[in-house]
């Protein structure tokens, strides 16, 4: 069953930063192989990670998760949960590559009930080669683009992983998404976009950007190639009042459900 994300970071990014990431944007060449294509900017978007179905029309561009076929004739992103183990998936990963605290116990995502992977060290290169096996499973089926969630984790680390590590960790999976000419996002994490030229991210993708007025930040570190994901109305017409011309935005229920059930929502600017 496909998950869904939705959590607001608490940090700010400085206008010194915002300048340093925009500037490094400018000046760095495209990390990306000339065979990777970016989505396309200001595109009819749809958020479909709770489940895949005929996508509305107009549609340009798809987010699916890792395990479903992408959407034929659209430009499609492959959801991966990159730094938190999936619900279920615990026993498909070795112990040792499962971040535990000093008394041994695993540390736990307790919003999504999801344990935290190590990317600490070398282990970082082994989980990295898991997680590379799955883009290079969403290469095979025909996605043009990756988006690794959780970079944030480390905020639930309980201070055993860095910032560092998250970067260093998350370069790994943008240069095999590169050596498979996909394109690979930033889930969320705006107070580490200035880091996304040394990194090699190639576009945003921004949850309640609009609700918590970080859109702009975004805007800073990445131009007009933020995709937005709201799940308020409150945060829709926000987002597409500021940036409705320029950024792809969709508003999507909570769940993320699929058409014909109750809580199914989908809204745009």
């Amino acid at each position: 069953m496909s998950r869904f994300r939705i959590r607001h970071l608490v940090a700010v990014a400085t206008a010194a930063a915002l300048a340093t990431a925009t500037l490094a944007a400018l000046s760095t060449d495209n990390a990306a192989s000339a065979a990777t294509t970016l989505p396309p900017t200001h595109a009819k978007f749809d958020y479909q990670i709770g489940g895949a179905y005929t996508p509305p029309a107009g549609v340009q561009v798809v987010t699916r998760d890792r395990t479903v076929a992408p959407a034929a004739g659209l430009y499609n992103i492959c959801y991966v949960n990159a730094f938190q183990v999936q619900p279920g998936e615990q026993s498909q990963w070795p112990s040792d590559l499962l971040l535990r605290d000093a008394q041994g116990n695993l540390v736990i995502d307790e919003d999504w009930g999801e344990a935290l992977l190590d990317i600490r060290g070398a282990k970082a290169a082994r989980v990295a080669a898991k997680v590379n096996g799955w883009i290079d499973g969403c290469a095979a089926k025909g996605y043009k683009a990756i988006e690794p969630d959780n970079y944030d984790s480390y905020l639930r680390s309980r201070n055993l992983i860095s910032t560092s590590q998250a970067r260093a960790y998350l370069k790994l999976l943008a240069d095999h998404s590169h050596s498979r000419n996909l394109a690979i996002a930033q889930k969320n994490t705006v107070e580490l976009s200035q880091y996304r030229a040394s990194i090699g991210l190639d576009f945003a993708v921004a949850e309640e950007c609009g609700q918590y007025d970080e859109c702009g930040d975004y805007v800073a570190a990445f131009g007009n190639n933020v995709i937005v994901i709201e799940y308020t109305n409150s945060g829709r017409q926000k987002a597409c009042s500021g940036f409705g011309s320029r950024l792809s935005i969709v508003q999507r229920d909570v769940d993320v459900s699929t058409p014909g059930t109750s809580g199914y929502v989908r809204k745009t600017c």
